[in-house]
């Protein structure tokens, strides 16, 4: 059984909620995990010299808790449809993962605004360094504009999407 799991990472508060529910609106059997729903207690939570909590840190997550999570939907995905020789894209279990990793510093509002110098303190530089590392993966990545408007933006991830599972669907058929 094929499945097709995609991840959305972008600034805190930039829309990757929204984009991922969108999509899995559209997306038959479709499935969202958000890094925002992994987040420790407060209590666990660090703060920096400046006093502010240090929530864009992967320390402030449950990221166990996260991977189990996408391990059971994966072992589900497995059982749930089962595959046939001409399985269509539509049944192909499709995972969007989504989570704060952040991309756009120039251009971003955020209301209501952050404390003084929380962004450029904390915020920027832990995008750089999570940035870097991404940069070091050898996974195809697509960065998206987030100066566009959201449905320009749920369009042309939409589009990629039903070409990559078209894709598959060809993939299956002739293999």
């Amino acid at each position: 059984m094929k499945t097709f799991i995609i991840g959305i990472s972008g600034v805190t508060n930039g829309g990757k909620t929204t984009l991922a529910k969108n999509l899995q609106k559209h997306l038959p059997n479709c499935s969202v995990i958000s890094q925002d729903d992994f987040f420790k207690p407060e209590s666990e939570i660090e703060t920096d010299k400046n006093g502010f909590l240090q929530y864009d840190v992967l320390e402030a997550l449950n990221m166990e808790k996260m991977m189990s999570a996408i391990s059971c939907w994966m072992e589900s995905a497995r059982h749930s449809v089962v595959s046939t020789d001409q399985e269509s894209a539509e049944e192909i279990p499709i995972l969007i993962i989504e989570g704060f990793l952040l991309f756009n510093y120039n251009t971003r509002v955020y209301q209501p605004p952050d404390s003084p110098g929380y962004f450029d303190g904390h915020v920027w530089p832990m995008y750089l360094k999570y940035r870097q590392e991404m940069q070091d993966i050898t996974w195809e990545v697509v960065y998206l504009d987030g100066t566009k408007p959201e449905q320009d933006l749920f369009l042309q991830v939409y589009e990629d999407l039903i070409q990559e599972l078209a894709k598959q669907k060809c993939l299956q058929v002739t293999a």
